[in-house]
């Protein structure tokens, strides 16, 4: 058995995030693991590392439970299902444990955060990623680097950006205006297009603005729609390249609005949140080189 295999296995018995409305329940769960002093945190990573305790490892993981909480949580405003994001940060923390080198002049919680983020991370481009197919090398850059960017610029509000603001940001990371001004609604977690932005110059302006060209011709319009059908088509043909159950578990998990939980589709299939997510992962994989293949 591969550590990572019964490391998750010795972890099925950690409180489960079953749906968004038992967040409640299972954040007051957690606050009842103990926190660890600096030397019992030390001498628990030593005995899993030296002698591959899992006990040792589980009370490592539950411990910082609560950190990976916290951490999910910033991502409340991000459109996807907390329960989902919420069980993407335990596993980022497993991996964290699991990779965590004990000579490391550090605690296991500042080397965490990095995991978490990083894991969710990939679970929110996964998650975004099919919906603009072509442009999922800008949306990495913006994702990563707007809000460092809105920060360097001393914006801080979760806000409509200022057009000569999108135009410099659009510049800087050589992306369209129109991927600045969507990406920046989604960080922001203002799903209202009808919001006034822009100085006096701008003065009655809206972030659908920026979205939909008003003064688009019949001829541009059916050009996109074309585009939008022929991208609609391509995903198709190749999700019919992947397994039944790979297609059902893509489309439940990306293509709804609603996205379903990994603990739904586990009890659906019968088999466990994480195999779900295993799944998910490399039927994502699949369906890219596919898509990839097909644009080509």
């Amino acid at each position: 058995m591969s550590s990572d295999i019964a490391l998750v296995k010795n972890s099925g018995n950690l409180p489960l995030v079953l749906e968004n409305n038992s967040l409640v329940s299972y954040l007051e769960k957690i606050k009842t693991f103990p926190i660890l002093s600096e030397e019992e945190e030390a001498s628990l990573i030593s005995d899993f590392k030296q002698n591959g305790n899992l006990e040792a490892a589980h009370k490592l993981i539950t411990s910082h439970l609560r950190l990976a909480a916290k951490i999910a949580m910033t991502y409340r405003r991000y459109g996807l299902p907390m329960a989902d994001v919420v069980s993407e940060a335990n596993i980022g923390l497993m991996q964290a444990v699991k990779k965590f080198d004990e000579e490391k002049n550090v605690r296991l919680s500042t080397y965490a955060i990095w995991w978490i983020k990083a894991t969710i991370n990939d679970f929110v481009l996964r998650s975004w990623s099919l919906v603009k197919i072509g442009t999922v090398a800008a949306q990495k850059k913006l994702f990563y680097n707007l809000n460092r960017i809105k920060s360097r610029l001393g914006i801080y509000e979760n806000k409509g950006l200022e057009p000569k603001v999108v135009k410099q940001i659009a510049q800087e990371l050589v992306v369209s205006e129109q991927d600045v001004v969507e990406m920046n609604v989604r960080l922001s977690g203002d799903t209202s297009l009808n919001v006034s932005v822009g100085d006096d110059e701008d003065e009655g302006r809206e972030k659908m603005d920026f979205l939909v060209d008003k003064n688009q011709n019949i001829e541009s319009n059916y050009m996109a729609k074309e585009e939008q059908l022929k991208k609609k088509q391509v995903i198709a043909k190749c999700l019919s390249q992947l397994s039944d159950r790979e297609q059902e578990i893509i489309k439940r998990r990306m293509l709804t609005e609603t996205p379903a939980t990994l603990e739904d589709l586990g009890v659906e299939f019968e088999i466990s949140r994480e195999r779900v997510r295993q799944i998910e992962k490399r039927a994502f994989e699949k369906l890219s080189e596919y898509i990839k293949t097909e644009l080509s």
